[in-house]
């Protein structure tokens, strides 16, 4: 039996363009085990064009994994509450602005709507974080969502210590461990875990 056979879950894509291209390889494992991927974009990942990849790019990764389009408004995601629809919601990456605004209850984006549909049927939702400043001015959120119910973390640590004293990235082939553990309301650990020994080890 697959790993995910029968699940539905919701995996939502915000603006560190630098961390897409190793989550949709995670989003295809997903599939590869049977998950039923429900994709969510943010405005950024869906209108903004970078250095690491056109918008249009993007959008068309996500029909050829997922079989599907992608929700990308807030009137898309509504339903998911009323309609109990996803067994779990990963935000990967998770930016700090997200981060930020998911720790203080503000809900003006498609990936936040899908995180208070979810956390309103009180379903879990794995954050897998992407900040430049994750031990500056979001360290205070990030400790905030480590208490909260039913919100689980990525393991993750510093990606560049002496270049970006404050960043912080998640080690994203831990996602679907991260989502297992998560779907039985426990926290996979340990929660911080050397990046650079993770990258170097493979």
């Amino acid at each position: 039996m697959l790993k995910f056979e029968g699940m539905k879950i919701g995996f939502a894509l915000t603006g560190s363009h630098c961390t897409l291209d190793e989550v949709f390889e995670v989003i295809q494992g997903l599939v590869d085990e049977g998950a039923d991927i429900v994709p969510i974009m943010s405005d950024v990942v869906n209108t903004m064009d970078t250095r690491f990849g056109k918008a249009e790019q993007w959008r068309k990764r996500c029909v050829d994994i997922c079989g599907k389009e992608p929700l990308c408004t807030i009137t898309d995601v509504e339903p998911i509450g009323p309609q109990r629809a996803l067994d779990c919601l990963v935000i990967a990456p998770c930016t700090g602005n997200t981060l930020a605004k998911l720790a203080n209850s503000i809900t003006d984006s498609p990936v936040l709507m899908a995180a208070k549909a979810q956390m309103r049927n009180l379903g879990p939702v794995v954050l897998a974080i992407a900040t430049n400043d994750g031990l500056g001015g979001n360290a205070k959120n990030i400790g905030m969502l480590l208490s909260q119910k039913n919100v689980f973390f990525v393991p993750f640590g510093q990606d560049n210590p002496w270049q970006k004293a404050n960043s912080l990235i998640a080690h994203m082939r831990k996602i679907p461990e991260t989502v297992f553990f998560a779907c039985q309301r426990k926290q996979i650990q340990p929660i911080l875990e050397d990046f650079l020994a993770q990258v170097a080890n493979g």
